[in-house]
């Protein structure tokens, strides 16, 4: 949608939108601190005691934990990404159109998933 002299004009909600990837990006990066925390406090403990992990009983659930927390981070720091670039197409004025077909995407699907690009038809019909 733009005006008559062409800049784009906010969809109506856009604002609320606007606080919704603000504090999704917050709470992003709280997650991404302790989950940075939790790696470091992991890698610490194991650096204390000298474990080979194929040998030692506790040594595959301490390689597990630190995978799943380094997977954890991956996740977090992807979804950051995506906030960032859901920011960045708010600001240019194209937030909330489904980037398969062109429609508008529906407030309740950005409410619950801010930093998406698709509407549900799109994202069902996306091969995986």
């Amino acid at each position: 949608m733009s005006d008559s002299i062409g800049k784009a004009v906010p969809r109506p909600g856009l604002g609320a939108a606007y606080e919704r990837l603000i504090a999704d990006r917050a709470a992003t990066l709280d997650q991404i601190a302790g989950l940075r925390s939790d790696f470091a406090e992991i890698v610490e403990a194991n650096a204390l005691v000298a474990v080979d992990d194929e040998h030692d009983p506790e040594g595959s659930s301490t390689a597990f934990e630190r995978a799943q927390v380094a997977s954890l981070l991956a996740q977090a720091e992807e979804h950051l990404a995506e906030l960032d670039q859901a920011q960045e197409r708010l600001e240019r004025g194209d937030y909330g159109r489904c980037e398969g077909c062109g429609e508008p995407i529906p407030t309740e699907r950005l409410e619950a998933r801010p930093a998406t690009r698709t509407c549900v038809l799109c994202a069902v019909s996306r091969p995986r």
